[in-house]
């Protein structure tokens, strides 16, 4: 994809779920609210149900959330935005991914919308906000804002009482299904950027 696609300050026009396949090549900033936790996150490990399993010795994120059902949708919005290679690509990255119901939730017809050609930009744009350019798994997160690749920051709450992860106004269901190139923590909102207009 053309770099002037994407804001300048993106610098290798970094994009939604990834955007050129020189991505691998950015790194985050130290200083992001995303560090090492000395205590970790206050939650029980994650269950690793039989499917999320399969998906962890799938390979890379595409090749996760291709392989199931759960991410179809996220699957056609990336091939749409045309990121299936810089997802695929060395990383590494967080994504948090939304499930085929949290695009369902969207405003009737936006989905549609965002999925024709001519809003391509707009969709990257969305894509981007939910990718972190650094593998972060659950053990590491910390509330704060914590830019991401799209340029705008997401702000992350642990509650330390109940172990819940909200990302913006989304809540983490799935925490650390492992790609070769990153970490997968799976939400029930699609997260759109502040400054986006629909």
């Amino acid at each position: 994809m053309a770099n002037s696609m994407f804001p300048k300050r993106l610098v290798v026009g970094l994009i939604g779920l990834g955007a050129i396949a020189t991505l691998g090549a950015c790194q985050a900033p130290s200083d992001t609210a995303v560090e090492p936790a000395d205590e970790g996150m206050a939650t029980e490990e994650p269950t690793t149900t039989e499917e999320s399993a399969g998906m962890e010795s799938a390979g890379t994120i595409v090749d996760v959330a291709a392989g199931n059902e759960s991410f179809s949708t996220l699957v056609q919005a990336v091939q749409a935005a045309g990121l299936v290679e810089t997802l695929s690509a060395e990383g590494p990255y967080t994504v948090f991914a939304p499930t085929n119901e949290a695009f369902a939730a969207l405003p009737e017809g936006t989905l549609d919308q965002l999925l024709l050609p001519e809003n391509q930009e707009t969709l990257t744009q969305i894509l981007a906000y939910h990718v972190l350019p650094q593998a972060v798994p659950a053990a590491e997160v910390m509330s704060g804002d914590v830019d991401t690749v799209a340029g705008s920051p997401i702000s992350i709450n642990v509650d330390d009482a109940t172990g819940t992860v909200m990302v913006n106004e989304a809540t983490v269901v799935q925490a650390d299904v492992s790609a070769s190139n990153g970490v997968i923590h799976v939400i029930d909102q699609v997260l759109l950027p502040p400054d986006l207009q629909l």
